[in-house]
């Protein structure tokens, strides 16, 4: 199942830099523009880190893999390589276009990233739970193996930020979940209750907190035979809008005993598909046992790697 091209190819980027681009919205509309380097720091990480072959997963990641030098499986950074656009993803109720997918040859889909953005109207986030529901009970009637994790970006709003010029609000008039974001009417200088997502003593908004709980009841599926309404994963990650904290992830929330916390999700992907793809299947291991890169790999050597906010998977040296 080919993904499908996209002007926006995926580049490499950090979780402050991407997360950055999405809290400032400076397209200042519904599209995609300002949560899609979300989707690429995921596919990058998901090489990096998870040990996936960048052909595997949609969109391509910029990353291409040569044995050289008695290297093996070494990883070089080629921006040319990359590819952009998201990938369908046959349902049992329909076919679903999911923004990061893993497909393994002779096998399909293996792990699949839902991204959502708010960025205000937070009254609306409850509202987003059947949706969420029927995506992924979609998704697993097909495919009752497959790794889904939902990863939810909110932009961790004080009553300060909401009246700086420089936040730019999604135009007047405008309502919706789309796109991969939720976005609301935020006037200049008049700050709604429904777009406060901290207050100033640090404690998350009602609806922030009732989110995070309706949440809470949708993740941690472990076997095939599990609920198929859950996902094997989900973080819901604050992200800062503050001046030299721009892109931050808050650390105050989720509290640190969450399973929606965003350091847990990558980690609770990987098990999954460990325990269903390798350890599960060991006939299938050598498609679907996953890479190390080795040390002294190009890329990891890139002024880009220094700026990474987790440990790539590396080969023991010999």
């Amino acid at each position: 199942m080919p993904g499908k091209r996209h002007a926006h190819v995926c580049e490499w980027v950090n979780l402050k830099g991407a997360l950055s681009t999405f809290v400032r919205n400076e397209t200042g509309h519904q599209g995609q523009d300002h949560i899609r380097p979300l989707h690429w720091y995921t596919a990058c990480r998901l090489v990096l880190e998870g040990g996936f072959h960048p052909d595997e997963i949609t969109p391509r990641p910029p990353f291409r893999i040569e044995q050289f030098r008695g290297l093996r499986n070494s990883l070089v950074y080629d921006p040319s390589s990359a590819g952009g656009g998201e990938q369908t993803v046959l349902g049992g109720l329909k076919t679903k276009n999911v923004d990061v997918v893993v497909n393994k040859t002779g096998i399909g889909p293996c792990i699949a990233v839902s991204h959502k953005g708010a960025l205000g109207a937070f009254r609306n986030l409850t509202n987003r739970m059947e949706e969420a529901v029927g995506d992924c009970t979609n998704i697993h009637i097909t495919y009752p193996a497959l790794v889904y994790g939902y990863l939810v970006a909110i932009r961790a709003n004080r009553r300060s930020n909401l009246t700086d010029p420089e936040m730019k609000p999604p135009p007047d008039g405008e309502a919706a979940w789309a796109g991969g974001e939720l976005a609301d009417t935020m006037e200049s200088g008049e700050v709604d209750a429904a777009d406060l997502a901290i207050h100033d003593g640090g404690e998350p908004a009602a609806m922030i907190a009732r989110f995070h709980q309706a949440m809470g009841e949708l993740t941690g599926r472990r076997g095939i035979r599990n609920d198929v309404s859950r996902y094997e994963a989900i973080a819901v990650a604050l992200a800062d809008p503050a001046a030299g904290a721009c892109g931050e992830l808050l650390m105050g929330f989720p509290a640190s005993e969450s399973p929606l916390r965003f350091e847990r999700f990558f980690a609770q992907v990987y098990r999954r598909y460990d325990e269903r793809y390798v350890y599960g299947a060991p006939d299938l291991k050598t498609v679907t046992r996953r890479l190390e890169w080795a040390v002294q790999s190009p890329a990891l050597r890139d002024e880009l790697a220094f700026a990474l906010d987790y440990q790539p998977r590396l080969a023991a040296e010999r």
